[in-house]
């Protein structure tokens, strides 16, 4: 049998048709490219692409299959969480016959599971060009018979959607972590324990005023930064008391906007795992991994904040830090997964700071 038709729809009116290797179900969202030429087990549940149709650029996409999944209290690396995260999935070729030696099942047959669409025979590459000219598109995977409409994940709080329903305490460590989850990946929960830490996560817009820690990190997530606001009005509390703060991709948008920075929407974001930066002030180079679509306007910084870290393809902010050094947060993800792991050494600095006090 062959496989079935679908089309990929944007909002300029521009169709690509393709066939369905996923689940044949029409879903909406934001169409946003990626890079990577591997890790698509850690990008597809990754929450920061909830409500986004992800394309991936690298032409050929399901040869290493995917691994058995074991439900735990902390998803199983590759994984970064329960279950997929992305709206729907564009590849140029789809490889069903997949050959890794801890391969279970095929990508296709994982989304399926999951019911989420996927095409294939897409021409990835007149689509990212696409979204390069034009910036990032809302888009629709449909198919005939199954009509959707558009739906923009930048209008609406995404955060309810992947945050945990309540707190959850890991680990048995000295130093006492609050992590703010506003779909934090599990690689930041796996990064925090290896270092004897104790770590409470607790949903998005849970109030820490009746928690006991000694730090607090804000991770990433999916959507606006200012739909949060509720997570902004508990990090601007928790500066004016001094607890240490560390934040991550959304959670760096939120701890700027909560020092009274601004935030703004770029053109096609940041989603792949070699994004150069550059440390304000030093001359290394550190390759990231990275998936946002907003970023902070540095002219917008209060004075007692400064710039930390810069990306050297197009000079926009990376990462702000507070003068006293309590405060600070990168855009990009210093626990990778996928990408490199440059920026790892960041938890044992914020570590540092929580543990000498603050």
């Amino acid at each position: 049998m062959g496989m079935q038709t679908a089309r990929l729809i944007l909002e300029d009116g521009t169709v690509f048709e393709g066939k369905s290797f996923g689940a044949p179900r029409s879903a909406a969202g934001e169409v946003v490219f990626n890079t990577g030429m591997v890790g698509y087990p850690e990008t597809l549940t990754d929450p920061s692409y909830f409500g986004q149709i992800l394309v991936l650029t690298y032409p050929l996409v399901g040869n290493y299959g995917v691994p058995e999944f074991t439900p735990g209290e902390i998803a199983p690396p590759p994984f970064e969480s329960g279950r997929i995260q992305v709206s729907g999935l564009i590849v140029a070729n789809y490889v069903a016959e997949y050959s890794h030696a801890g391969a279970r099942r095929s990508l296709g047959e994982w989304l399926q599971k999951e019911q989420v669409p996927a095409l294939t025979g897409i021409d990835t590459r007149a689509l990212t060009k696409k979204l390069r000219e034009k910036g990032t598109l809302l888009g629709k995977i449909e198919f005939d018979g199954d009509p959707v409409d558009f739906f923009d994940p930048n209008v609406g709080n995404l955060l309810p959607e992947v945050s945990v329903p309540e707190k959850r305490v890991f680990g048995q460590g000295n130093t006492r972590l609050l992590l703010v989850d506003c779909g934090a990946k599990e690689s930041i929960l796996r990064s925090l324990l290896r270092r004897e830490t104790t770590v409470v996560r607790v949903p998005w817009d849970a109030d820490p005023a009746g928690e006991q820690f000694d730090g607090i990190v804000v991770s990433n997530g999916p959507g606006n930064p200012k739909q949060a606001r509720q997570t902004i009005i508990h990090i601007r509390e928790a500066l004016t008391q001094g607890v240490p703060v560390f934040g991550i991709c959304l959670g760096h948008q939120l701890l700027s906007l909560a020092a009274g920075a601004n935030t703004y929407k770029l053109k096609y974001g940041h989603r792949s795992q070699n994004q150069p930066v550059q440390e304000v002030g030093g001359t290394r180079c550190f390759i990231t991994s990275q998936n946002h679509g907003f970023a902070v306007d540095n002219s917008t910084l209060p004075p007692d904040w400064e710039p930390w870290f810069v990306n050297l393809n197009d000079g926009t902010n990376e990462g702000i830090r507070h003068r006293s050094g309590k405060f600070m947060s990168v855009q990009f993800h210093p626990e990778a997964a996928p990408g490199p792991v440059d920026t790892e050494f960041l938890f044992d600095r914020f570590l540092e700071e929580v543990r000498n006090g603050g």
